[in-house]
């Protein structure tokens, strides 16, 4: 029994499989961020140029 624990607390297959999760997650994260600053800055911009066409005489 001793020495199935061992080998199990010793195995690191399953660590490299949790930094690539973390990774992702990571990953992820920071794309989703990206997405919603840039979402802010473009409605921003299509506010403005909507006022622009709104008011524009042709």
């Amino acid at each position: 029994m001793r020495k199935m624990i061992n080998k199990i607390r010793s195995d690191e297959n399953g660590a490299v499989t949790v930094d690539w999760v973390v990774l992702t997650a990571a990953i992820v994260g920071l794309a989703v961020a990206l997405i919603l600053a840039l979402k802010t800055g473009a409605v921003g911009t299509s506010a403005g140029v909507e006022g622009f066409l709104t008011n524009y005489e042709f």
